[in-house]
C-alpha cells in the first residue's frame, strides 16, 4: 500500500505575505498561518483556547500572483504536503524546519475583506470549500509570535 502526505489547513495569516526569489531565479513566499483550538475547561469551565502557528511556503507563479492578496488577519484555506528541511545555523548547528509546501490557496472571508469571496490559487483545479468556513476568532497583535 502506498503512502499519503496531505494537509488541509484553514487559518489567519499573521503577517503580510512577501516574495522573494532564489539564486535561480524562483519565486518563494513563506506565510504565517495561526489555527486556534477552543474549548472549556472541564473543572473551572472557563473558556480556554490555543493557537498554533504554521509555516506554509508558496512557490512559483504561485507565490508570485498571491502576494498582493496575501495580507495580515486574512484567512485562507492552504493545501499541500508536509517537508522538513534540514539546514545549519550561523554557529554550523544542523537544525530542521517542519513546514507545508502549498499547492492550492483558497482565499476566504477574513479581517475587513468581505464576504466569502476570493479565489482559488493552485496548480489543479478541484473543489474547494465554499463561503467562508468556519474559523479561529480574529487575532490580535498580542497573538503573534513575532
Amino acid at each position: 500500500m502506498g503512502t499519503v502526505n496531505k494537509v488541509m489547513i484553514v487559518g489567519n495569516l499573521g503577517r503580510d505575505a512577501e516574495v522573494r526569489y532564489t539564486p535561480g531565479g524562483s519565486a518563494v513566499s513563506t506565510i504565517s498561518l495561526a489555527t486556534t483550538d477552543v474549548w472549556n475547561d472541564k473543572t473551572s469551565g472557563e473558556r480556554q483556547e490555543r493557537t498554533e502557528w504554521h509555516r506554509v511556503v508558496l512557490w512559483g507563479k504561485q507565490a508570485e500572483t498571491l502576494n498582493d492578496y496575501l495580507k495580515k488577519g486574512r484567512q485562507i484555506y492552504a493545501e499541500g504536503k508536509l517537508q522538513t528541511r534540514k539546514w545549519q545555523d550561523r554557529d554550523g548547528n544542523d537544525r530542521y524546519t517542519t513546514e507545508i509546501r502549498a499547492d492550492r490557496i483558497v482565499l476566504l472571508g477574513g479581517r475587513g475583506e468581505g464576504g466569502g469571496g476570493g479565489g482559488d490559487y493552485g496548480s489543479r483545479q478541484s473543489s474547494a470549500p465554499s463561503g467562508p468556513a468556519p474559523g479561529p476568532p480574529e487575532l490580535t497583535e498580542d497573538d503573534i509570535p513575532f
